[in-house]
């Protein structure tokens, strides 16, 4: 008789203690033979994915081999700076601050994202504060449309059906961000001779969540295996700080608050 397990999320139940030690002996193992590198470099958002990867990274090679990278810029969230802090300091890890507002104006970033905006909402402009949505899963019956949610500096929220043109242009901006971040990692990693770890979960990788050429690139990829639930269960165990595990997933990439579940991945 054919053995069919009824699937529950106790299918996705790990043991973080042996995992830990796989992925720890798997981390030196590469670094020495394969990468021969001398230690880390982390992008750090303050989120469980991060968060997990510099914990991981810190148990594998020690904390003076681990480097961690604080890239905010203009649309960050007020909070991630603290939080990447809290998570570092935690852990021992030295961080360096990196923002990337400069960069992002001088590729005019800021300009083509705002213009894009305004494709469908023209009196978008200074103190505006934007985001893009999708229907959930659950939520959504045949077609899965975008669209654009903007607040006004006096708080009025507009939401408006994003075309391809706008969306397109939209997606394209914010992809500087991903991999302008990438390549401040790889230049920290070149001077000291360190290897560059990726972020992404499975689901992300599974789905394509990540951006082409930005944080889908990377020398080694510790949760690459690992769905969300069970990252968050190795978040328990290596004690990363209770406010980053309870904490809802975001993307951190408008300047509007947006959660995981309102772009693309849910």
């Amino acid at each position: 008789m054919e053995n069919k397990q009824q699937f529950s999320k106790e299918l996705l139940k790990i043991d973080p203690e042996k995992e830990v030690v796989k992925i720890s002996e798997k981390i030196r193992e590469l670094m020495v033979n394969r990468l021969k590198r001398r230690g880390i470099i982390i992008g750090l958002s303050g989120g469980i994915d991060s968060s997990v990867t510099a914990a991981l990274s810190q148990k594998a090679l020690g904390a003076n081999r681990v480097l961690c990278l604080q890239m905010p810029e203009r649309h960050s969230a007020d909070e991630t700076l603290r939080l990447s802090s809290l998570v570092a300091d935690h852990f021992g890890i030295e961080k360096i601050h990196e923002d990337i507002s400069g960069i992002l104006e001088s590729v005019g970033f800021y300009r083509r994202y705002d213009d894009a905006v305004r494709l469908v909402i023209p009196e978008y402009g200074e103190g505006w504060k934007s985001k893009i949505v999708i229907p959930s899963v659950i939520e959504k019956k045949e077609f899965s449309l975008f669209s654009i949610v903007a607040q006004d500096p006096d708080g009025t929220v507009i939401k408006k059906r994003l075309p391809l043109k706008s969306y397109l242009e939209i997606v394209a901006a914010t992809n500087f961000k991903q991999r302008i971040r990438k390549m401040l990692e790889y230049y920290h990693a070149d001077r000291l001779n360190f290897a560059v770890a990726g972020t992404p979960n499975r689901l992300e990788y599974d789905q394509g969540f990540f951006v082409k050429l930005g944080d889908g690139a990377a020398d080694i990829k510790p949760i690459a295996h690992l769905y969300k639930t069970q990252v968050y269960q190795l978040a328990e165990y290596l004690e990363v700080p209770e406010e980053i595990r309870k904490r809802p997933p975001t993307t951190d990439t408008y300047s509007l608050a947006q959660g995981q579940d309102e772009f693309y991945f849910s």
